[in-house]
């Protein structure tokens, strides 16, 4: 058997680039819609029946493009407009070019000779994002910033990430009996993070209204001995509600706790001029999380943590002879190991760069402008339909919705019946005491019609 070529042949690489994008298509014809029918069994059932023998004793060489139909058959579509259950964005046609050519590379972001040129293009790019989230340096120049006092940011993989490490920072700068303060809306992972850190139970703030309450918050700090961290969402999971960010770093202030803000989700808008002034008062909060294949339109992996004081930084610092010795480092060799806690990671921030340098500020922002147009339009049509009622008016891109006078089961039952068709893909969130559909617009190709038929769908399925 001959030697297989490295992914660096072209000669090798364009007809197995072709395979796969023609078994893409297959797999989405095969599928014929946002989800594969029939639910778990049936799906588990025809995937084994494509892929056969894992390991074989002798090799297939149509694997590839047995495998990627069978996985694009079996996955759901996030650019089908009627796939919006999640905060699971379409990537964009340059970004999944960005990440082939990472993955071609292949530099190995843990130290300098494994990655010249991307721990370069990681420093640059997160400065900027960095300065858009703490406008630090006027616009235009950011790419100029190199001051050590600048604020910083790390290339994560995704808001749970992200939190973790802000949870860390705060820890190492504050001690370990350090009090996480958060609301019942916030995400899942920052809990999480205080269990996995070892602190303190953290002290979770109801918000029956979606968002964080300041004068809850103020009532809990003052009755809470510090140090504390509270942590506040620019974009909520199952609404897509910011909490009263100016508010509450006010509060933050008064009683000198650090603020953490979660803009997973939200941190895109700070691309729209027109979106922005929502994310007011995120500039006040030492960390922030981003999150790019949320509102940016990368694939999976593309998350980052903006730091305020870069010399929190200094906690991940960590000395590994063969990766970054003393002697290479005062000889001017960069030090990779304290940009994350991951050793061997993918230069993600290759797409991401090439995605800012491709559409501009204009260009990102046009994106976010027409998602939050859609979910706008789609408000307009619920409100305008007798047969469905709306939670509210959609802050970023979510909304909530229901048949009227459907029960909790019915809601549920209708979900499951347009995911078990594969027909539709819908959220869920309890709101009010109350179950709702959820739809999370984040593909800009859909359009008003799309929107009319999966209110059709669901009308259709829902018991009368």
């Amino acid at each position: 058997m001959s030697t297989p070529p490295l992914a660096s042949d072209p000669a090798a690489l364009r007809p197995l680039l072709d395979t796969v994008v023609d078994a893409l298509g297959e797999g989405t014809r095969l599928r014929g819609g946002p989800l594969p029918a029939g639910g778990p069994e049936p799906v588990a059932t025809r995937l084994r029946a494509a892929v056969g023998d894992v390991l074989p004793a002798e090799g297939d060489p149509q694997a590839l493009r047995h495998l990627v139909r069978a996985l694009a058959e079996g996955s759901a579509d996030p650019a089908d407009p009627l796939c919006a259950a999640h905060l699971h964005c379409p990537p964009l046609a340059v970004a999944a070019a960005a990440d082939l050519a990472a993955s071609v590379v292949n530099p190995s972001m843990d130290s300098w000779d494994q990655a010249p040129a991307a721990s370069d293009l990681e420093e640059l790019v997160t400065r900027v994002l960095a300065n858009e989230v703490y406008g630090e340096t006027p616009r235009g120049a950011g790419n100029c910033a190199t001051s050590h006092d600048a604020p910083a940011a790390l290339v994560t993989t995704g808001g749970t990430e992200s939190n973790q490490l802000a949870l860390l920072l705060a820890r190492e700068s504050l001690g370990p009996a350090l009090h996480l303060i958060c609301g019942a809306n916030a995400h899942h992972s920052l809990p999480r993070s205080a269990w996995l850190l070892g602190l303190p139970d953290p002290v979770i703030i109801p918000a029956p209204a979606g968002t964080l309450d300041p004068a809850a918050l103020d009532a809990a700090l003052t009755e809470l001995p510090g140090p504390h961290l509270v942590a506040a969402t620019a974009g909520t999971t199952d609404a897509g509600l910011i909490d009263p960010l100016p508010e509450i770093a006010a509060v933050c202030e008064t009683h000198g706790a650090r603020l953490h803000i979660d803009a997973a989700y939200g941190g895109g808008l700070l691309f729209s001029d027109r979106h922005r002034p929502k994310l007011t008062g995120l500039s006040a909060a030492g960390t922030v999380t981003l999150d790019l294949h949320k509102l940016g339109w990368q694939p999976v992996a593309a998350g980052l943590l903006a730091v305020k004081t870069p010399q929190d930084l200094d906690a991940l610092q960590h000395r590994a002879d063969y990766l970054n010795a003393d002697d290479d480092t005062e000889a001017g060799l960069p030090d990779l190991l304290g940009r994350s806690l991951r050793t061997s990671r993918r230069p993600d921030v290759l797409k991401i760069a090439i995605t800012l340098k491709t559409l501009g500020r204009t260009g990102l922002g046009a994106l976010v402008d027409q998602v939050c147009d859609r979910a706008s339009e789609f408000a307009d049509l619920l409100d305008a339909h007798p047969r469905f009622e709306l939670h509210d008016r959609p802050t970023i891109s979510t909304v909530l919705f229901r048949p009227s006078h459907a029960t909790d089961d019915d809601i549920a039952t209708t979900r499951r019946h347009l995911l078990t068709t594969g027909r539709a893909v819908l959220g869920r969130a309890r709101m009010d005491g109350r179950l709702w559909l959820k739809a999370t617009l984040l593909n800009p190709h859909t359009r008003p019609d799309d929107l009319a038929a999966l209110l059709k769908l669901v009308e259709g399925t829902t018991p009368r």
